[in-house]
């Protein structure tokens, strides 16, 4: 059921009391409402079953621009993290993006998690959990990143709040030669993984930039000249450690083919794929993503679900086929 433009209220009120841990005089002055409104707000919430994470979140499935960007764009669900003079969006999306991700899990899921700072940054606010048969595998190799956010320490810490099972890639991200590289996926451990990718329910992703903030070139997998030569031969973004065109297709490069990671027809496989992007420099690589149907669910700030209403109504977007 919609939420009515009357009781959306309501649902800030809540998610800004319940999810963030405001008082109530802070959730008055952000709302700009006043402490016995924001009561009288929270009192409704509970009486109506408003304040549980599944509902709490609908607020921003029912905005108005999430539902015209899911017609745009083709995509079952969108959400849109909330805005204001005090609000962090950085700090917001990937609240959001936690909780939409604990509603998308259901007993027995079997989760693929990519890696980078956008997911450990959802991983590291999520709420803990005890589910049932759940488990978590990595999507694409490892690195020996210096960072927090390597696709093993994503996918555990993941794994660790849902009281899941956690299963690592035990091979690199990136061999040195292509014929080493093919060698590796046709062992019998590695290509049972990579096969079992297309059975999972849920994939959570992010789609990362091609240029000298990448995190395949922080994290030592390319140079910062041959992300840029990829760039002029048409790379447009990362999933899963994989360059991607702008149509969203994997990019003949010699890179992605000494790639140890899940191939797109296996992430388009998953029924429920959630991408989730926060900086304003990834509205290129997400309309890639978009192109090359990565993503189903998505979750944004206010910012850039702004550029991608514009974008579809200006008449340039156009999906893959």
């Amino acid at each position: 059921m919609a939420i009515r433009p009357a009781d959306q209220i309501v649902h800030k009120a809540a998610w800004l009391y319940y999810a963030h841990g405001l008082r109530q005089d802070q959730v008055a002055q952000q709302l700009n409402i006043s402490r016995a409104s924001v009561a009288m707000y929270l009192r409704k919430a509970r009486e109506t079953g408003i304040v549980n994470i599944s509902t709490s979140t609908q607020l921003f499935t029912d905005d108005v621009m999430a539902r015209e960007i899911e017609d745009a764009y083709g995509l079952d669900a969108v959400w849109i993290a909330p805005h204001g003079d005090h609000v962090d969006p950085a700090a917001e999306v990937p609240v959001l993006a936690s909780s939409v991700f604990l509603e998308l899990v259901k007993k027995g899921d079997r989760i693929g998690v990519a890696w980078g700072q956008t997911v450990y940054a959802i991983a590291d606010v999520m709420a803990y959990a005890d589910l049932q048969d759940v488990t978590v595998v990595q999507l694409c190799g490892n690195l020996g990143a210096p960072f927090a956010y390597r696709p093993d320490q994503c996918t555990m810490e993941i794994a660790r709040r849902l009281n899941a099972k956690g299963l690592n890639f035990y091979a690199p991200l990136v061999l040195s030669t292509e014929g080493l590289a093919k060698q590796l996926r046709d062992e019998p451990v590695i290509r049972e993984q990579l096969a079992g990718i297309s059975d999972c329910d849920l994939a959570l992703y992010s789609i990362g930039t091609v240029d000298g903030e990448s995190h395949v070139v922080k994290c030592g997998a390319l140079t910062v000249e041959a992300m840029d030569a990829l760039r002029r031969d048409g790379a447009a973004g990362v999933v899963a450690g994989q360059i991607i065109d702008s149509k969203g297709a994997l990019l003949d490069c010699s890179y992605n083919r000494r790639c140890i990671s899940a191939d797109l027809a296996s992430l388009r496989a998953i029924p429920r794929r959630l991408v989730v992007v926060q900086e304003e420099n990834k509205f290129d690589p997400l309309l890639a993503g978009l192109a090359g149907g990565l993503a189903t669910h998505l979750v944004v700030n206010h910012a850039m679900a702004r550029r991608l209403l514009d974008h579809a109504r200006s008449g340039a977007w156009r999906k893959a086929s």
